[in-house]
C-alpha cells in the first residue's frame, strides 16, 4: 500500500496598508480560502507554468483559513512543496487586497501543523491585547475566539 506524503504550510497574510489595489479596505475578513486558492493557482501559473502547476494541482488545498487572524493552512503534495511554498512567497495581491505573507511554520504531519496554528493564534491575541493596552489576564472576545478557534483547528482531518 502506498502513503501519500504530504507538507503543511501554516501561512499568515498580513494586510498591507501602504498600497491599495482599489476602493475596497485591504481587510481579511473580506477573502476567502476559495479566493486564495485561486490566486495562488494564478500565481504558479504565472511563475512557473503549466509544469510548475501540474506538479501541485492535484495535491494542494486550502484545510483552514481564519479571517480575523489571517492564518492559512495549506496541505501540499512533499515532492513538490517547494514550488507551493514559492507561489505563496511571490502572492501579492488577493481579489484585489495586497497583503504580504508570511510561511510560519512547515510540517510533515497535521498535527504538528495544528499546534503550530494554535500557538500562532495565541501569539496574535497577544499582540492584539498589547496594542489594545489590557492586561494579559482580562476576559474579553479574544478567548472565545481562542476556544472556537482551537476547536475548528483540532478537528481537521488529513
Amino acid at each position: 500500500m502506498v502513503r501519500f506524503k504530504n507538507r503543511w504550510l501554516l501561512v499568515e497574510f498580513l494586510p498591507s496598508t501602504t498600497f491599495k489595489t482599489s476602493t475596497k479596505s485591504s481587510s481579511t475578513h473580506e477573502i476567502t480560502s476559495k479566493q486564495i486558492w485561486s490566486a495562488l493557482k494564478q500565481n504558479i501559473l504565472s511563475h512557473f507554468g503549466d509544469a510548475g502547476w501540474g506538479s501541485v494541482a492535484s495535491s494542494l488545498t486550502i484545510k483552514y483559513y481564519s479571517p480575523q487572524t489571517g492564518i492559512c493552512i495549506i496541505r501540499v503534495a512533499r515532492d513538490h512543496h517547494k514550488v507551493a511554498w514559492a507561489g505563496v512567497t511571490l502572492l501579492s495581491n488577493i481579489e484585489g487586497h495586497i497583503f504580504v505573507p508570511n510561511v510560519v511554520h512547515l510540517s510533515g504531519t497535521i498535527r504538528q501543523a495544528q499546534l503550530a496554528a494554535i500557538e500562532h493564534n495565541r501569539e496574535v491575541v497577544a499582540r492584539y491585547r498589547h496594542q489594545a493596552g489590557t492586561p494579559a489576564a482580562y476576559q474579553d472576545s479574544y478567548e472565545a475566539y481562542l476556544q472556537t478557534s482551537t476547536q475548528e483547528i483540532e478537528a481537521l482531518q488529513d
